[in-house]
């Protein structure tokens, strides 16, 4: 220690050490973490795909695709997740402009199309649960409900999160904490919408194709 002073000798060391630690860009631990919060969501789902591939036959002398799906409502619905999608774009746009009105605005919207995808969905299941599809009825439609009720859970939750999130922004604005939460919440909504087109490909149009 200098007497005179009273600074230890490795005060400048530690100055310079910390002159010198490498900056890390706000929020980049969060986007990290989010990211590899999707790749567990996608084997999650691979894992599902994969069930319903290999059960997706076993229909166990019950009901077929053929006999229960109806194209004209799934393809309704599949619009609206898609519509969900292209308005939460114009959400973002909106944040880039700093327009905190019309982000509000367009995630209400967005919202919207999101009850409706999850109101026709549960119009669906109790439709084939009143006709006795019911999981127990055999291993494909345990497979489908496994594989629709998760991807629809997912969605139930996001719009649990959209509402959060909006409430923040009408109460804070767009802070960049809250730029960043509506970037992490445009990545799980389009990431959604991916995974809704391959269960509408693989489950519903090769379904009927059997």
């Amino acid at each position: 220690m200098n007497a005179i002073t009273g600074v230890t000798a490795e005060a400048p060391a530690r100055a310079y050490h910390l002159e010198h630690e490498p900056v890390h860009p706000e929020g980049s631990s969060t986007l990290l973490g989010f990211w590899i919060y999707l790749m567990s969501d996608c084997l999650i789902f691979a894992v599902l795909f994969a069930t319903y591939g290999v059960l997706g036959t076993a229909y166990a002398a019950g009901p077929a695709p053929k006999d229960l799906f109806d194209l004209h409502l799934v393809a309704i619905n599949t619009s609206m997740l898609l519509f969900s999608s292209i308005t939460y774009g114009f959400a973002v746009i909106a944040m880039q402009d700093r327009n905190q009105r019309g982000t509000l605005v367009w995630l209400g919207v967005t919202a919207l199309f999101g009850f409706a995808f999850l109101s026709i969905e549960l119009y669906e299941f109790a439709e084939l649960i009143h006709l006795g599809a019911t999981p127990q009825r055999s291993a494909f439609l345990s497979s489908f409900f496994a594989l629709v009720g998760t991807h629809g859970l997912h969605v139930a939750f996001g719009l649990i999160w959209l509402f959060t999130l909006a409430a923040q922004i009408a109460r804070h604005g767009l802070i960049e904490a809250n730029r960043r939460r509506l970037m992490c919440l445009s990545m799980f909504w389009h990431f959604l919408d991916v995974v809704w087109i391959g269960v509408f490909t693989f489950v519903y149009l090769m379904g009927m194709l059997r």
